[in-house]
């Protein structure tokens, strides 16, 4: 894509606007000055939009999604056909139909009434009707086509909307608006630049600026179609190696498990052979060391002297019951006592 210069630009007459008394306030920072009652455009700043909005624009066709081009005003609607048919992308230049996008369901069995028509005259069955039957699909056949012809491949909302004179299209901006589609539009000074997304201030009522931005936006669509082919194709022969390499993996794999079995086998006998070597060096060593830091072990009593040591316990246990009994006699015999007589008795 060439460096945008702001000789063509100027060439092309996209620095100017509208009359004074008919701008819009919100357009003040991209205007530069006012020369005979009309206002001159920033082309500095315009060209730092169109470079901004060809980048969004170039991802969004890299990404697989669909533009759609609206410009129904009568000195745009041939550059607008011409320029965006060469990149294949959807386009309006008739009439926008009410709900394009809010109502897209409805208006894709419209699409696909065309469709049932086309077929009909491919398979013989429009033979078969009467000249006035005839007449009234033909009629139905053209007015579909003119209105909605160029969106016939469209199956799904578009992934952004680029408008030519934003004032003429409002219904299209609302839509869009609506269900968050990112708007990239050319806004003269008469139009309000915060309803749009992606804003490149130009002339959009010459047909020479008009068909210059145009050319600017579609070489930036056709590069990100001309990426995403390239990435396609890089995949599919990714794909396709993926295919021929993967049947010659399982072959390498049994030789190179018998190799690393047969060098296990190989170091095993060595292994254990220094692992022995190492014990035995080890064991006369671990003998030799001197036991009398150590404390010597008390010796346990054996079973002769647990015998005789019995019958003393059994002894000393009767003596200590026999002291013990008198005592708790003594203790249990209740005390009476005795109650001196009162003088109240006698």
């Amino acid at each position: 894509m060439s460096k945008i210069e702001v000789k063509d630009l100027l060439d092309a007459g996209v620095h100017f606007g509208h009359l004074t008394r008919k701008w819009n306030p919100n357009m003040a920072p991209y205007i530069y000055m006012e020369r005979n009652g009309i206002h001159i455009i920033n082309l500095y700043k315009s060209v730092a939009k169109i470079e901004e909005a060809n980048e969004a624009l170039s991802k969004i066709a890299a990404s697989g999604r669909k533009i759609l081009f609206v410009a129904t005003k009568k000195q745009a609607k041939d550059i607008v056909s011409e320029k965006v048919a060469n990149v294949n992308m959807p386009y309006i230049t008739e009439r926008w139909p009410g709900g394009m996008l809010t109502n897209f369901v409805t208006i894709r069995k419209a699409v696909k009434k065309m469709a049932a028509i086309d077929k009909m005259k491919a398979d013989g069955t429009f033979e078969t009707l009467s000249k006035k039957e005839k007449l009234q699909v033909d009629r139905l056949r053209a007015k579909l086509e003119k209105n909605l012809g160029s969106i016939s491949d469209m199956t799904r909302l578009p992934g952004a909307l680029f408008v030519v004179d934003i004032r003429r299209e409002h219904i299209a901006v609302k839509e869009a608006q609506k269900l968050n589609i990112p708007i990239f539009a050319m806004v003269d000074t008469n139009a309000d630049p915060r309803e749009v997304d992606y804003v490149i201030p130009a002339n959009d009522d010459a047909s020479k600026s008009i068909e210059k931005i145009m050319t600017l936006v579609t070489d930036a669509v056709a590069k990100g179609l001309k990426e995403r082919q390239k990435d396609k194709a890089d995949a599919d022969a990714a794909a396709t190696e993926g295919e021929v390499v993967a049947p010659a993996a399982p072959l390498e794999a049994p030789a190179e498990e018998a190799k690393a079995a047969a060098e296990e086998a190989a170091e095993a006998p060595v292994e254990e052979a220094e692992a022995a070597a190492e014990e035995a060096v080890e064991a006369p060593t671990e003998e030799a060391e001197p036991t009398t830091v150590d404390k010597p072990a008390k010796a346990k009593p054996t079973t002769k002297a647990k015998k005789k040591a019995a019958p003393k316990a059994k002894k000393t246990a009767a003596k200590t019951k026999k002291k013990a009994a008198p005592k708790a006699k003594k203790a249990s015999t209740p005390e009476v006592e005795t109650e001196e007589p009162t003088e109240e008795d006698n």
